[in-house]
């Protein structure tokens, strides 16, 4: 999956440089040399925990209802976990992978919450690609309400740039199941799309150009335009930017404690990945999933996007999928689903952010991290037996 860790490291990149355009057009110097700055090592940290006051972003109001989980006394997690015949004691790894926060939930009940670099339960914590399946939960009720008509429709029918080009016909889906067959790099081609964008042209023009590969459905290849795609696709059928739209639809009806915000380029929320939202309103959201799209009797998300969402039985989408090491986990829409009986899935981010949700134990683990050595082989199987060993205890 380093792939997909180069990438991130990218989009990261992105939007630390977004910040300095921003700043060239006139905030204040002390604003460029921040930026400049935040993805240092040392300032990861600092960075994830105060996006909102680095970059640009647009505000998504809370409403004025919260739902309350219960809290107990912190149990004591399980001591350590094994993964490929080594051992790692808890308390080590949660320190080793630079752990600013953690969560465990188990039946709306707070079983578990501690925070370590200087955040506490107020403090808006960076998604970075966690913030997919935000936008693909926004599909999901764009869907719902007719704005889009169907995930099968083509992408050239909400996105005029496409009609003419090859990617005209590949149908939503193809880019909510990172399947697309878009010819793009994530390698290669991201700081190139970045920059041009970034520069003023389109995303949607800029991202016309690439042709495609293969036709959709053959292959999957973790492509973040395919989700700033998706961002596009809702903003034109619904006559509303990302903001807006998560704040009436989804925000608000799922009872956050918390606004959050969406980082802008150019003025656009950057799709790919640029929420800051706090850890416990992260639960909030995975707790929506967990009971099916459904809050205080209100169905938020409709059942069958939840359960479509979750869905890797296609062959592109299984764990380890065209065996490639590169999808050893199974990906949904915009939700990664690891291997195994007990239904289990998650949201991912760069520099190890973290939603794990095992439905069979009503457990939600929300992880976020500042962990420059995120790339190191076997990372993301290493913390999906690290949270299993949590739920299977607490």
């Amino acid at each position: 999956m380093k792939r997909i860790k180069k990438a991130g490291i990218m989009i990261a990149g992105v939007v630390v440089v977004a910040g300095i355009v921003w700043g060239l057009c006139g905030k204040k110097v002390k604003m460029l040399h921040t930026s400049l700055n935040s993805f240092k090592d040392e300032n990861l940290a600092h960075t994830f925990q105060h996006t909102p006051e680095i970059q640009p972003t647009k505000k998504i109001s809370a409403g004025g209802d919260v739902f309350q989980f219960s809290q107990e006394d912190n149990v004591k997690l399980s001591e350590g976990f094994t993964f490929e015949k080594v051992y790692y004691p808890t308390a080590d790894f949660i320190e080793n992978t630079k752990t600013t926060a953690m969560l465990v939930i188990k039946d709306d009940v707070i079983k578990y919450e501690n925070y370590f670099m200087g955040g506490d339960e107020n403090t808006l914590f960076s998604s970075n690609s966690m913030g997919k399946s935000f936008v693909s939960a926004l599909m999901g009720i764009a869907v719902d309400e007719g704005h889009v008509g169907s995930v099968e429709d083509p992408l050239g029918k909400y996105i005029p740039e496409f009609v003419g080009t090859a990617l005209e016909t590949i149908p939503i889906r193809a880019c909510l199941q990172m399947a697309s067959g878009i010819d793009f790099n994530e390698d290669t081609d991201m700081n190139g799309f970045s920059m041009k964008t970034l520069m003023g042209t389109p995303a949607m023009k800029v991202i016309a150009k690439y042709g495609v590969q293969d036709a959709p459905y053959t292959y999957r290849r973790y492509q973040s335009i395919n989700t700033e795609i998706l961002g596009k696709v809702i903003t034109n059928a619904t006559g509303r930017s990302l903001a807006e739209y998560m704040e009436e639809k989804l925000w608000k009806r799922m009872a956050p404690a918390h606004d959050a915000y969406w980082t802008l380029s150019n003025g656009t929320e950057f799709a790919m990945g640029g929420l800051s939202v706090s850890l416990r309103d992260y639960a909030r959201f995975a707790r929506l999933y967990l009971n099916e799209g459904s809050y205080n009797g209100e169905q938020i998300l409709p059942r069958a996007w939840v359960r479509d969402s979750l869905d890797v039985s296609a062959e592109y989408s299984k764990p380890g999928a065209n065996h490639d090491a590169y999808n050893a986990i199974g990906y949904g829409y915009q939700w990664w689903v690891p291997e195994g009986d007990v239904g289990e899935f998650m949201a991912i981010g760069v520099y190890g952010q973290w939603i794990y949700v095992n439905p069979t134990s009503r457990v939600i683990i929300v992880k976020t991290s500042a962990d420059p050595n995120f790339m190191e082989k076997g990372y993301e199987l290493k913390h999906v037996e690290f949270f299993r060993t949590i739920a299977d205890a607490v």
